[in-house]
């Protein structure tokens, strides 16, 4: 297997993993508030009391698995980049590889948090206290805010575009999609702009994986004059 399969399949990968995170959140998690301001620490706590595993697997997927395939994903882009633009792949592959940094980090705390609440299952209110506590850092380094994966996506949909890997479809959503992703800074409309990041990656992402799946390799005479 080539790098550039390995990055269809982990891009297919990342969008399998948010759909799965969206159907558990307009299902199973929903009535908790999830994705919401309105979380309610007491009703995670009795899940977790009763179903750790639910939440573990939840994080696991949309976190851990999610950052693993992130990582080559990042990784086979910028390979193709730089070929034709160095510098652009270096600034992409940093940016991408910090993202995938992050949602991994926020995947092994939200993991801990859920571990340890189960653990004060015999004091709800000190396991809310302790929840909320991790919740808050695992908010902060990813799963609250879409600043890194923002800047990323747009700057490797741009790249990509530039390089002829991607059509002009496939890099408006990623470019959109990563201003809905820095737009998530914003309070008033940080809630709105991180489903339209969301539902906006898992377009790329699927569109993504379906370029590097069928893209051959570059032309030599190509490589020589870009």
């Amino acid at each position: 297997m080539t790098l550039r399969t390995a990055g269809g399949l982990a891009a297919l990968t990342c969008a399998a993993t948010y759909l799965f995170g969206f159907a558990l959140l307009v299902t199973v998690l929903a009535p908790l508030g999830y994705g919401t301001d309105e979380i309610d620490a007491a009703a995670v706590v009795a899940v977790i009391a009763e179903r750790p595993g639910l939440l573990i697997a939840w994080n696991t997927v949309i976190y851990v698995v999610n950052a693993l395939a992130l990582a080559v994903l990042v990784v086979s882009l910028r390979q193709r980049i730089a070929r034709s633009r160095p510098d652009a792949a270096a600034l992409t592959g940093a940016l991408g590889l910090i993202w995938a940094s992050l949602v991994l980090g926020a995947g092994m705390i939200a993991n801990v948090a859920v571990e340890r609440t189960h653990a004060l299952a015999a004091d709800p209110a000190m396991a809310a206290t302790l929840w909320q506590t991790l919740h808050a850092v695992e908010l902060g380094l990813g799963g609250g805010n879409e600043i890194a994966g923002g800047a990323w996506l747009l700057a490797v949909s741009l790249a990509a575009r530039a390089d002829g890997l991607f059509g002009r479809l496939t890099a408006g959503i990623g470019a959109l999609s990563g201003v809905a992703g820095l737009a998530t800074i914003l309070p008033p409309a940080g809630e709105i702009m991180g489903a339209v990041f969301g539902l906006g990656a898992i377009a790329w992402f699927i569109a993504a994986g379906v370029a590097l799946l069928r893209a051959g390799p570059r032309p030599i005479g190509h490589q020589i004059h870009a």
